[in-house]
């Protein structure tokens, strides 16, 4: 099942974007998260990481949907997709160094630059419709051979947040991927 979230935190133009330390994705750019604990909920579990990583309390946290992956056609996984949005006067000093990585502010414009290959690499793919469609989606990554060989942006329903039978139902999908053609 789904153990892992991941958030984008708005201020105005600005993602506050983690540089990793650790795999995965060492040494690029990403939202920040981490794993569920115990019987967390997903949001609750979003608010906790939020806080460790970055201290941010006060914000406006939204539900996304989903990014899932399979590596090979195999190995499935997914986290909890947020963004949380703050003031564009909020004061938040960056560079930052955590024992993740370094926090920093990156304009969207810098994030989906053409050839920065600094960014995760299911971010460009995905981001603009994160931050401005309204709807929940699924955003599925395909990995062959440790590079991202597609992604397939689906819209699911927002009550996947809290609805351990539906997003079983979702993510049941990917346990038998091995099989499907599209992943050959």
């Amino acid at each position: 099942m789904i153990k892992y979230n991941i958030c984008f935190v708005r201020r105005g133009p600005e993602i506050l974007l983690l540089n990793r330390d650790y795999a995965p994705w060492m040494g690029c750019w990403n939202g920040v998260g981490g794993k569920l604990e115990g019987n967390e909920t997903p949001r609750e579990s979003m608010i906790r990481e939020l806080y460790e990583e970055t201290q941010i309390q006060e914000c406006r946290l939204t539900f996304k949907g989903l990014i899932t992956w399979t590596a090979d056609g195999k190995n499935p996984g997914g986290m909890y997709l947020y963004v949380a949005d703050i003031p564009e006067d909020y004061s938040y000093v960056t560079p930052i160094k955590t024992d993740e990585g370094i926090l920093d502010w990156k304009s969207t414009e810098w994030i989906l630059s053409k050839g920065n290959v600094g960014i995760a690499a299911n971010i460009p793919a995905s981001l603009e419709t994160i931050l401005h469609d309204p709807n929940c989606y699924e955003h599925h990554c395909i990995y062959k051979d440790g590079k991202l060989w597609k992604h397939v942006s689906t819209v699911i329903s927002e009550l996947v947040e809290t609805n351990e039978k539906q997003r079983a139902s979702l993510f049941e999908k990917y346990l038998h991927t091995s099989h499907d053609p599209i992943y050959r």
